[in-house]
């Protein structure tokens, strides 16, 4: 990052996307060993288990279809309802292991990219074997943010659903009833971005910050004013490009049997969809630590240098709370 600190505030949407492309073409070394440990099983888990729940969840209907068609309390009917309860209690715990994977390999993979970002930031030597000797340490702040976030979302949703089933007893079949039903999703989803903006920038200060869990969340809340648009339009773009490569990896590869493609070009189209995956998830981990060091600077709190390079440094060994705060930071040259 060849800017002063000063300059960060000013930088919109495509001039923190230069910054980012300039940090990952100089962190490329650390940073594609970073992708090949953690992004890429993340990856190959998100796009696998698409093909195996889909395989699986056609194969739980067509015995389910079988089950119907067959007379109850018949032999055939009993094994086939076992055989239906049996798949359905596969499919429940595929999912769930998808999950904890999911979760445990997102929150190494941000704790790792933001510390290294860190360390490019504060002019720190960060080798492969040190950032995976110090992403335990920060994983576990991580995993405090989340399950702050986590409980913060349940929360909502369930708010949410309450105010549905109200609508659904009140005036669900009114003109006006659609109107409120419009009116409460497109409130539903602005507040849904918010809290993982929030989330976010939170993430990344409990990494860099004496911060966790709620407070974190708060700070995050915080850093975010002024910089909204901006962050909204970052997280809209990344998950809606997500959201298309699992939709077209869907139609191509999921859906579509190797017979009418090849195996060959399935195979194929699956290495491409991966790999365009594990790069979005890598740019969208570097683009949120450079979305922090560009609130802070909005907000005036410049971070030390030298104090932040030591709260990196207690990752290392014990860990100590970093008491130098929001003092004058050096400028950013040669960063």
């Amino acid at each position: 990052m060849d800017m002063e600190q000063e300059e960060l505030q000013f930088l919109g949407l495509f001039g923190i996307y230069k910054e980012t492309f300039k940090l990952i073409y100089k962190l490329r070394k650390i940073l594609s060993q970073i992708t090949l440990a953690l992004i890429l099983p993340l990856s190959f888990i998100f796009l696998a288990q698409e093909r195996i729940s889909e395989l699986l969840f056609w194969k739980i209907r067509t015995n389910e279809f079988r089950l119907h068609s067959s007379a109850p309390g018949s032999p055939k009917h009993d094994k086939l309802s076992d055989l239906v309860s049996a798949e359905w209690a596969e499919y429940v715990l595929l999912k769930l292991a998808y999950f904890a994977f999911v979760l445990v390999f997102s929150l190494l993979s941000t704790s790792a990219v933001v510390y290294t970002v860190a360390c490019a930031y504060t002019a720190r030597d960060a080798t492969f074997t040190t950032v995976m000797s110090v992403v335990p340490r920060v994983w576990k702040r991580l995993m405090i943010t989340f399950l702050c976030a986590f409980f913060a979302f349940f929360l909502y949703n369930i708010g949410f659903v309450v105010t549905l089933l109200v609508w659904s007893a009140t005036v669900s079949d009114s003109t006006v009833g659609i109107l409120i039903f419009v009116v409460v999703l497109i409130l539903y989803g602005v507040v849904f971005v918010y809290l993982t903006i929030v989330w976010q920038l939170a993430s990344v200060v409990s990494v860099l910050e004496d911060s966790r869990g709620i407070e974190a969340m708060m700070k995050g809340k915080r850093l975010m004013k002024g910089k909204m648009v901006v962050a909204a339009a970052i997280f809209l773009k990344l998950n809606i490009s997500i959201f298309l490569l699992n939709i077209f990896f869907k139609i191509f590869v999921v859906y579509g049997s190797f017979r009418s493609v090849g195996l060959a070009r399935s195979l194929g189209l699956g290495v491409f969809f991966l790999v365009v995956l594990l790069m979005t998830i890598l740019f969208g981990l570097v683009v949120q630590t450079v979305l922090y060091l560009v609130c802070k600077s909005y907000h005036h709190e410049n971070i030390d240098k030298s104090a932040l390079s030591d709260h990196l440094e207690v990752y290392l060994g014990d860990y100590v709370p970093l008491m130098a705060k929001n003092v004058q930071m050096e400028d950013l040259h040669g960063v």
